[in-house]
């Protein structure tokens, strides 16, 4: 038989096998669409209804609206109320709330005379990220609380420096839409390495292996008919995790048939890392074991976490290395940005170049292990 015909024919086996695993499709239409929804409504790094007490030493009605301003916002719930110190940190200390607001007793005489006054915020720093988010909106609600209510004279006149600021692709500083790109991006990296590995390994535990390398069919063919069903079923499960997109308003600004081209070489470079693991695997469990020890620095360094200009240079280099990196710039620049090839092709480029060596790099420990 002909090298493309014996291929053809490996393939077509390979699809029907892949096919009847209903579990496994199951999986990967749950990964684009189940895991994207719950993962954008459960991870955000927004803060909401922080529980807050809050001390009001003045009594008055200035502090009130002050109080009334923080509760109003959205970011901080009023939980409890306190009159003493001990109180506010027995509260802080039980993680009943997770910030204190403490108004002084001269706050509104000192805003009546413009005189420079303070109002002090103890927050919970355990969770540092929610602590810095917090800060940053109770100083700007403090702040346009005393801009409200500063005298006529202090108004007077322009100001010294206007900050006018301007953000683009994502205006409303939505982070849902962030959360649901990068969902999709870690979903097509995890059914590529998973759904590669456990294809191989499954004929490893069952035998068939040597039963196929003692046909004409080469390790190259049958890694590339592996490699296939699970290619074609992930390019199709895009289409409802981009329905589940468009319910959380994440806007399409660039081409579909340039956002299909770049998952179709991400999900071969996933799947080269699959098919590198299933090398070296050689039961099931292992592979599932190896594929998340690999994932989660792979994960770590695409910049869905935590930003890449935050981290050590070294690891920014090593970052380079991995697809999902790539795939991530991509994702953003065709939803958010709207640019094309022109722009994007060095994401493009750099993918191919990593699977590429991936693929040999699979292949040649596949036939060093086996032949």
């Amino acid at each position: 038989m002909p090298r493309y015909g014996r291929l053809a024919a490996l393939m077509r086996k390979e699809l029907i096998q892949f096919l009847r695993s209903r579990a496994m499709l199951a999986l990967i239409l749950y990964l684009y669409t189940g895991e994207v929804i719950m993962c954008t409504f459960a991870m955000s790094f927004d803060v909401r209804n922080l529980p807050t007490a809050v001390v009001d030493l003045a009594r008055s009605a200035e502090s009130r609206a002050l109080v009334q301003d923080f509760a109003n916002s959205g970011y901080f719930k009023i939980t409890h109320t306190a009159s003493t110190d001990a109180e506010v940190a027995a509260l802080l200390d039980r993680g009943v709330v997770l910030a204190a607001v403490v108004i002084p007793p001269e706050f509104p005489r000192q805003l009546a005379q413009g005189a420079p006054t303070s109002v002090q915020l103890l927050l919970d720093g355990s969770n540092a990220n929610a602590a810095s988010v917090a800060q940053g909106y109770a100083q700007r609600i403090v702040q346009n609380f005393a801009l409200s209510r500063a005298p006529p004279s202090f108004m007077a006149g322009p100001p010294a420096a206007e900050l006018r600021p301007r953000v683009w692709y994502n205006s409303e500083l939505d982070y849902r839409h962030f959360m649901v790109l990068s969902m999709m991006s870690l979903a097509g990296m995890m059914v590529g390495m998973i759904t590669a590995a456990a294809g191989i390994v499954r004929e490893k535990e069952s035998g068939t292996v040597e039963q196929l390398l003692v046909t004409p069919v080469s390790p190259g063919e049958m890694i590339a008919a592996k490699m296939l069903p699970p290619l074609l079923f992930c390019l199709l499960a895009l289409f409802p995790s981009l329905l589940v997109a468009a319910v959380f308003g994440v806007p399409l600004r660039g081409n579909v048939a340039l956002f299909t081209l770049f998952s179709a070489v991400f999900l071969l470079s996933s799947m080269s890392i699959g098919i590198l693991v299933a090398a070296v695997a050689d039961t099931l469990q292992q592979a599932l074991l190896i594929s998340f020890l690999v994932l989660f620095p792979v994960l770590f360094l695409s910049g869905t976490i935590v930003p890449l200009e935050s981290m050590p240079l070294g690891l920014q280099y090593l970052a380079e290395a991995s697809p999902l990196r790539h795939y991530m710039e991509a994702v953003l620049g065709l939803f958010l940005k709207g640019v094309g090839i022109a722009v994007l092709w060095p994401r493009l480029a750099a993918m191919l170049a990593i699977g590429a060596v991936l693929l040999a790099l699979s292949v040649w420990g596949f036939r060093r292990r086996l032949v």
